[in-house]
């Protein structure tokens, strides 16, 4: 999935990945022209193609969800088109036709911090189609004064009050309205790593495609925002296939946005929890069975699953920025959407080229650890699988990751950039590894 990616799983996020078109439904202000008239309708389109590849390495045993210890390189292409049309005063549909094939090394398995957010855990030799995202949003002006919401693939140009509740149903990312990051959001532009472009130890909701069927409240101010968002879940994990027991199987999620200044530099804090019901096994129970390998499969019953997060964003100069991001989850019951991460610490920066002449280029480095909770591990040590994790056995450690990027925009929406990742402990195994993997990466939007 794309996370986010991708957008899980997560992850074409997109979701969000993400992925992720997931700065569009959080649109920059822009200055308002004094005639200016909201548009009644938009389209975009964009392409992103990745190659990656990483070098040999050794291990003393492999299982069915390891990465694969010989030279192994993959490849992902996506094309969206999207197009919006407004309904009435504050109200607008959206829709977004995906293209996607290819795979993701080892089948997108083998790693937590996945290294490429355009993979999804359902892999395509031949090209698919879908409608990723399809819902209705509604603004209600609260107001007071106003801004310009610039145009983007999920945005309309329009003239909003800064202080209004919006509305937003139907199919698309939770990545879309929830733990979004200037600096480390999107896959497309920036880092690749499923763990830079989403909180690793959010499950967030989402089929293995990285979108799912849902419902949000905001209610926005001028330095802050409240978040409520309510979604299905898949009937299996990480499976397309809904559970239509709505009152059973739900993911909820709630996030406070606080946005301030440091001098004259924009900062943003989001404090994130989330709580989802599914038809989940329990990692105890599995393991009190005693079966070999361990089956989480056979304990499942609805159970639910909770966690937090923190995304901070920080902008030191106009071309410099940094961010972090920490997440927990209790880790007690099977994982479900996005990956198989309980404890998470990332964080980094991201320098545009105006020091050296190339002001609109990007170089991002980025990095952290990743853990699973005493069960979880246990679970992985007596030949469990999970979402990404199952190497047959487990030495067990804190997955630890870097990646470093360099965006060159070559024109008009056509950049190109060259990534390397570093990843010690796959899938939190000491047994195996590091992995040192090698991309490129070319997108072109409209």
């Amino acid at each position: 999935m794309r996370s986010i990616t991708h957008l899980p799983h997560r992850t074409l996020l997109i979701a969000t990945g993400c992925s992720l078109l997931a700065h569009a439904a959080d649109s920059t202000p822009v200055a308002a022209e004094p005639d200016s008239v909201p548009a009644g309708w938009n389209w975009h389109a964009q392409t992103t193609g990745v190659w990656e590849g990483h070098t040999h390495f050794t291990a003393p045993y492999s299982g069915p969800r390891s990465l694969q210890t010989v030279n192994e390189g993959r490849e992902t292409l996506s094309l969206d088109l999207t197009g919006g049309l407004r309904l009435w005063s504050g109200a607008s549909a959206f829709a977004d036709a995906l293209v996607w094939q290819g795979y993701g090394l080892a089948n997108s398995s083998g790693i937590e911090a996945f290294p490429n957010g355009e993979a999804f855990r359902l892999g395509s030799s031949t090209p698919n189609v879908t409608f990723s995202r399809l819902f209705l949003r509604q603004s209600i002006g609260l107001g007071g004064p106003q801004e310009v919401a610039a145009d983007s693939p999920l945005q309309l140009t329009e003239r909003r009050d800064v202080s209004r509740l919006t509305f937003q149903a139907g199919k698309f990312s939770a990545k879309d309205v929830f733990d979004n990051n200037a600096y480390a959001n999107d896959p497309r532009t920036q880092f690749l790593n499923w763990s830079l472009m989403a909180n690793n130890a959010w499950d967030f909701p989402a089929d293995a495609l990285g979108y799912i069927t849902g419902a949000t409240a905001e209610l926005n101010q001028s330095d802050w925002a409240l978040r409520y968002g309510f979604f299905q879940t898949p009937r299996r994990s990480n499976g397309m296939a809904l559970d239509l027991a709505v009152t059973k199987a739900w993911a909820m999620v709630t996030e406070l946005e606080w946005r301030y200044l440091k001098g004259d530099r924009p900062g943003t804090v989001r404090l994130l929890g989330s709580l989802n019901q599914a038809r989940m096994g329990s990692y105890a129970e599995s393991l009190a069975l005693g079966t070999s390998p361990a089956d989480v499969t056979l304990t499942r019953q609805y159970r639910q699953h909770y966690g937090f997060g923190l995304n901070w964003e920080q902008a030191l100069t106009d071309s410099l920025g940094i961010f972090s991001r920490l997440g927990w989850s209790d880790g007690s019951t099977e994982a479900w959407h996005f990956n198989d991460v309980d404890r998470t610490v990332t964080g980094g920066l991201s320098l545009q080229g105006k020091p050296w002449g190339r002001p609109t280029d990007t170089l991002g480095f980025g990095g952290g650890v990743n853990g699973a909770s005493r069960v979880h591990a246990d679970y992985f040590a007596a030949g469990g699988t999970g979402i990404l994790a199952g190497d047959g056995a487990l030495h067990y450690g804190w997955e630890q990751f870097f990646e470093t990027y360099y965006r060159l925009v070559l024109g008009r929406g056509l950049s190109t950039s060259l990534h390397y990742e570093f990843v010690a402990n796959p899938a939190f195994n000491r047994d195996r590894g590091p992995v040192h993997i090698f991309g490129i990466r070319i997108h072109y939007e409209l």
